[in-house]
């Protein structure tokens, strides 16, 4: 009885002290200068599904922060929420001003293949070793989109497929990466595509494929012809 009593009292105060934390990071969280007016770019329609109790801390919607620091709101991204934004904002700062393209971005997170080439021959083709609290909470963003029913979802579970888990999860990462870089740079709204747009675009994209190299190597790819039955 003693031990569960004592349990107890460490769990509120540890639950206190979160608090408090998460209290302090929402107030400095107000007080940084913002890029946009909510009058002149309202914030988007929260994500379907999501429950608006999971972008609160302190009991404070993080959400009209970060788009007003961010200029986008870049919680419309599946697999991103507040928490991952929360690190964006505080590991990169309100914009990507310090990287001249979203390659010299994905490189700085350690998320881009690090070609080792000798000879003409590439020898490996692994990604930097980095320690980088974006790079981490992006791919743990990644991890999170196996299951989803979108676009990015079905781009993860195909690299994944492809690539193995691990290295399926360091290419879904940079998508993101590289997503988060365009919406900050140019303050554009964020488009989902749908999966069935988005496996429609895949599956021209390897027809397109098929029949460029059917024509290097002289031939034509022709569709399959369904016979009718025999009348018997």
């Amino acid at each position: 009885m003693f031990v569960l009593r004592q349990a107890h009292e460490l769990y509120h105060t540890y639950a206190a002290k979160i608090n408090a934390c998460d209290e302090q990071i929402v107030r400095k969280l107000t007080a940084l200068p913002a890029r946009v007016a909510p009058a002149l770019q309202p914030l988007p329609a929260r994500k379907a599904g999501r429950k608006p109790g999971l972008d609160k801390m302190a009991g404070v919607d993080l959400r009209p922060e970060l788009h007003e620091k961010f200029g986008v709101d870049l919680t419309g991204i599946e697999g991103i929420g507040v928490l991952t934004g929360l690190v964006l904002l505080t590991e990169v700062g309100p914009n990507v001003s310090r990287f001249r393209s979203e390659k010299h971005f994905c490189s700085w997170l350690g998320l881009c293949p690090d070609n080792r080439i000798s000879g003409g021959k590439v020898l490996s083709s692994r990604t930097r070793r980095v320690v980088n609290r974006a790079s981490d909470a992006l791919r743990l963003a990644a991890s999170t989109l196996e299951r989803s029913q979108s676009a990015l979802g079905s781009f993860a579970r195909r690299m994944k497929a492809r690539l193995g888990a691990a290295e399926g999860i360091t290419a879904t990462a940079h998508k993101l990466a590289r997503i988060v870089y365009r919406l900050i740079k140019h303050g554009e709204a964020y488009v989902r595509q749908g999966l069935e747009d988005y496996e429609k675009k895949f599956q021209t994209g390897k027809l397109k494929a098929l029949q460029k190299t059917a024509q290097a190597l002289g031939f034509d790819l022709v569709q399959k012809q369904v016979l009718p039955s025999g009348v018997s």
